[in-house]
């Protein structure tokens, strides 16, 4: 169940009243709007994307980057979408315009914040599939999760040393945001993700990424992005990974530690910093 909404303003909401949120082209709406249409289709996504020349650039570097392994090179978006699939190629344009959207302030490197950032999709997407929920979704959302944490570096920006001071164990870096500002940057990114419409499901998942468990019903998609921004936390080099991944919130997915310990995937098979050209 999500927070509730009053009618006056909520404490997120207020403490985000002066952040500039960054002014979302045309094409990032037109996408977020099909998210919420049963009827969105290959057709209305590839017409939608191909109105951004520089996006739909973009999409092809990353179709035929590493990341996909596709057996053959795409040169078209229409050619990227039957290969790599239309809620695949429409996620990834989301968080094309995202990236190139937010202007990442001082304290905060941009390939470092991104990296993670896909870092973390990418093993939301990775788990979604086993507790059977849309990948695609899972690696949306985990995408956007630190999103919040840009807010606060707008609104406290002598608080971004002290979140991103190392070392860090993975998940400290919420509690750290919860101690300086009152929120974490999931509950933040939700109330942005509110205002730009995004569907309940995804809004519902941000607000308790970092305490799933706390939700009421259990939101699965939570709990695989929480896992996953623990992973993206973890060092590059970091040996038994799975040993962070609380217990509690893999057996509300049903997700077996044994699997995860044999075929966990390595963070770098996630990150692919090609979104960031151009």
């Amino acid at each position: 169940m999500a927070r509730p909404i009053y009618k006056t303003m909520t404490p997120i909401a207020t403490y985000i009243q002066s952040v500039k949120l960054p002014v979302m082209p045309e094409v990032a709406h037109a996408l977020m709007r099909t998210l919420n249409d049963p009827n969105a289709d290959i057709v209305m996504v590839s017409k939608v994307i191909s109105k951004d020349p520089a996006l739909t650039a973009a999409l092809l570097r990353m179709a035929n980057s590493a990341i996909f392994g596709l057996s053959r090179s795409v040169n078209t978006l229409d050619g990227a979408v039957s290969v790599v699939g239309m809620s695949q190629i429409r996620a990834r344009a989301l968080s094309i315009c995202i990236a190139n959207a937010f202007v990442l302030p001082a304290g905060l490197s941009r390939i470092e914040f991104w990296r993670d950032s896909m870092v973390c999709a990418g093993y939301a997407q990775w788990l979604a599939s086993t507790a059977g929920l849309d990948p695609q979704q899972a690696w949306l959302t985990g995408m956007m999760l630190r999103l919040g944490e840009i807010a606060i570096a707008q609104k406290r920006p002598q608080a971004i040393e002290e979140i991103e001071r190392q070392p860090r164990d993975p998940g400290e870096r919420w509690l750290r945001e919860v101690a300086n500002c009152g929120f974490d940057e999931g509950q933040i990114t939700a109330e942005i993700a509110r205002r730009w419409d995004f569907p309940e499901a995804i809004t519902v998942a941000l607000d308790y990424a970092s305490q799933p468990m706390v939700a009421t019903p259990f939101s699965k998609l939570a709990g695989v992005v929480h896992l996953g921004g623990l992973l993206a936390d973890q060092s590059p080099s970091a040996k038994d990974a799975w040993k962070v991944l609380p217990a509690n919130v893999l057996k509300a997915l049903s997700i077996d530690i044994a699997a995860i310990k044999t075929d966990l995937p390595q963070p770098e098979s996630f990150s692919d910093t090609s979104m960031l050209l151009g």
